[in-house]
């Protein structure tokens, strides 16, 4: 019989700020049941073992991150969408380590094609690509090169990693700024090579 007050939720909620405060390789049955002062045995009723929980906090961090995203770009468009986008990327990324850290794991894509978030990442990236008038394949490159840049960027600057003097948050203004020139600048249909 399932503890009373657990759910999937709550197991969920509760281990993205665990993995907020120990880092999300850190987050482990064990170490939730102990929050909640039950024995491992009882998170099974709810998950079904470590990898569905990652799974869901990785949707669940997903979907926050894309919420406050949304938020920044609406009524924006090109450059200034960009810049709102990235900077509310950014903003999840070092406010929510443990988090975003989810976000970067490879989900089983069937979970990915029910989620409304993840449709909605997709969604809110694409439409703010818009402005540049590009089609695929095209598209799909210019996001993997927005994502890694933000991600290299992020994942750096919270090891802290950047040790020139120069202000980090000059640096990002300025790695946007050269993002929105080579959008607008785009080899068309692939011919880049």
């Amino acid at each position: 019989m399932a503890r009373a007050g657990l759910t999937a939720d709550r197991l969920t909620a509760a281990a993205a700020e665990l993995a907020d405060e120990v880092g999300f390789e850190n987050v482990s049955l064990s170490a939730l049941a102990r929050h909640f002062g039950v024995k491992d045995a009882s998170l099974y009723s709810h998950v079904r073992n470590l990898r569905d929980l990652r799974a869901r906090v990785a949707l669940l961090a997903g979907g926050e991150m894309i919420d406050r995203i949304a938020a920044a770009v609406a009524g924006r468009a090109g450059k200034d969408a960009l810049a709102a986008f990235a900077d509310a990327y950014r903003e999840y990324a070092l406010r929510h380590p443990g988090r975003y850290a989810a976000t970067q794991i490879r989900v089983d894509q069937a979970l990915v094609a029910d989620s409304p978030a993840m449709r909605r990442t997709a969604e809110i990236t694409y439409g703010m690509l818009r402005a540049y008038d590009l089609e695929e394949p095209d598209l799909t490159d210019a996001v993997r090169l927005l994502r890694s840049t933000f991600h290299g960027y992020c994942a750096l600057e919270s090891a802290g990693a950047f040790g020139a003097p120069r202000d980090v948050r000059e640096s990002w203004d300025r790695a946007v700024d050269a993002l929105h020139v080579a959008l607008v600048n785009w080899p068309r249909n692939g011919r880049g090579r």
